[in-house]
């Protein structure tokens, strides 16, 4: 609440009309790109690459999204990466909740150590332990395989155990205690009064998740070889590599076909996203 406070004191001597001037501004530059994706995928090659600031289709063209889903799988990949989500998001929410859970309530003398360590995690890059990742899915036989991609996201999410720990701090105590005076024992307390009282928390961090695992490009390059197991951006990479001059157009149309899935899980989860990430903050210790 001190936050919210402060804000609102510092926005105070501003002009309202300024503010939403600004804030209409900021909006339309991180939307712009999209729609232009979008209007993109309704030009043809001729016009993209003869006009390309036009803004406008001219002519409009609706096959460039039935040709780009005929030219590659992107069937078996959509399925690829919704299963991959899914398993990576309720693992996930499993692993870091029961993470968070034991750095808050047990009496782990290097409860606070483990955080910092956890937390420190994120700050080394990705690409420096690349090589070793890969050398360990390889003694696990686990290249070209999907397990390669869920089960680290699901054991090793710093972030995810962070943001659980936040609200897990602001739940009160006596809620599990009165628990325990009716005789649950620790796991169903666990399962039936403090997953339901984070709720709002799980469902941001498994839209965060979600987003993550579906976006994902790097390890699956990587990790991946088969086009049968591939996902959809890596399909999105075969589809630029597999035309001499690249069909934009088309390109443009399997891009937004990419985006529906996620775009349709933000708008759903917006709301909870934003309220849930800033009552995680409040209080936190």
């Amino acid at each position: 609440m001190t936050r919210i406070l402060t804000v609102a004191k510092a926005t105070k001597g501003i002009p309202k009309y300024f503010l939403h001037v600004f804030l209409i501004s900021a909006s339309f530059a991180m939307v712009f790109p999209f729609i232009w994706m979008i209007l993109n995928s309704f030009k043809s090659l001729q016009q993209l690459l003869t006009r390309p600031t036009d803004f406008w289709p001219d002519p409009w063209i609706f096959t460039n999204f039935e040709e780009s889903w005929n030219a590659l799988p992107f069937a078996g990949a959509y399925f690829n990466s919704i299963y991959i989500v899914i398993l990576s998001v309720v693992g996930t929410l499993l692993t870091s909740s029961m993470a968070a859970y034991g750095l808050t309530r047990f009496d782990i003398k290097a409860g606070k150590v483990l955080l910092v360590i956890f937390l420190a995690t994120q700050m080394i890059p990705k690409q420096v332990t690349l090589i070793p990742f890969y050398l360990l899915m390889s003694r696990l036989g686990w290249i070209d395989s999907h397990l390669a991609l869920i089960i680290p996201a699901i054991t090793a999410s710093p972030f995810a155990i962070f943001l659980m720990r936040q609200f897990m701090i602001n739940l009160p105590i006596e809620l599990e205690e009165a628990a325990r005076i009716d005789g649950a024992g620790r796991i169903r307390t666990f399962f039936q009064v403090v997953l339901p009282n984070i709720r709002p928390g799980l469902g941001a961090l498994a839209i965060i998740t979600a987003l993550d695992s579906w976006n994902s490009f790097l390890l699956p390059l990587v990790l991946l070889n088969k086009t049968d197991n591939f996902t959809v951006p890596l399909l999105l990479a075969a589809f630029r590599g597999q035309y001499g001059n690249i069909d934009y157009g088309l390109l443009m149309a399997a891009s937004a076909i990419s985006v529906i899935p996620m775009l349709i899980a933000f708008i759903i989860g917006q709301k909870q996203i934003v309220a849930s990430l800033a009552s995680a903050g409040l209080g936190g210790r």
